[in-house]
């Protein structure tokens, strides 16, 4: 059985690794900036690929403010709304949040914003630990086709896509490689 990779037709490169890089720094730069530094100021990314982007972005708003950023990790599969009761049986990972998220601002991290019910999942899963004094969303990509009243307050990149197209990132954490990708459905 071919994997789901080989499924996917590659329509065009919307971000080399290097384009990711300042991304990140300037995404690093206006979070700081919005939260007047990074005294109460966390990180949480939503496994799989918001970890990654949350360590990093935590690394470069700590070189940003001369002071640690604390960085965590929520793993969401338990809080979806739209998972069949005929899927396979989920592996969940405990949330890896060794900080209190009490009255902290708190971003949010994620690869691709889209129909919004990933951060619903995450938003549910995040209070279940605490009450941030205020919760932003970070984003490296928002394709649009929001099914949910749910914004970025801190974007990457807007890309329009149609409906059957997907936007794949991938990182060198995760993926052995760098860059973000407008793919689709083969055949």
């Amino acid at each position: 059985m071919p994997d789901a990779a080989s499924l996917l037709r590659e329509k065009a490169q919307l971000m080399s690794g290097s384009e990711i890089e300042r991304t990140l720094v300037r995404l690093a730069h206006e979070i700081v900036e919005k939260n007047n530094g990074a005294e109460d100021l966390a990180l949480i990314g939503i496994k799989r690929r918001g970890e990654p982007l949350a360590r990093r972005l935590a690394a470069l708003a700590a070189r940003i403010e001369s002071r640690p950023v604390p960085v965590g990790t929520l793993d969401i599969t338990l809080y979806r709304d739209d998972l069949s009761p005929l899927d396979v049986k989920p592996v969940v990972r405990p949330a890896q949040i060794d900080f209190d998220i009490q009255g902290r601002s708190v971003v949010l991290v994620d690869d691709v914003l889209y129909t919004g019910r990933t951060i619903r999942a995450a938003l549910d899963a995040l209070f279940d630990h605490g009450r941030p004094r205020r919760v932003q969303l970070c984003v490296l990509v928002d394709r649009g086709h929001r099914e949910l009243p749910i914004e970025a307050s801190f974007v990457g990149k807007y890309v329009q896509t149609a409906a059957r197209e997907m936007v794949e990132v991938r990182l060198k954490e995760t993926d052995g490689s760098e860059r973000v990708l407008l793919v689709e459905p083969a055949g």
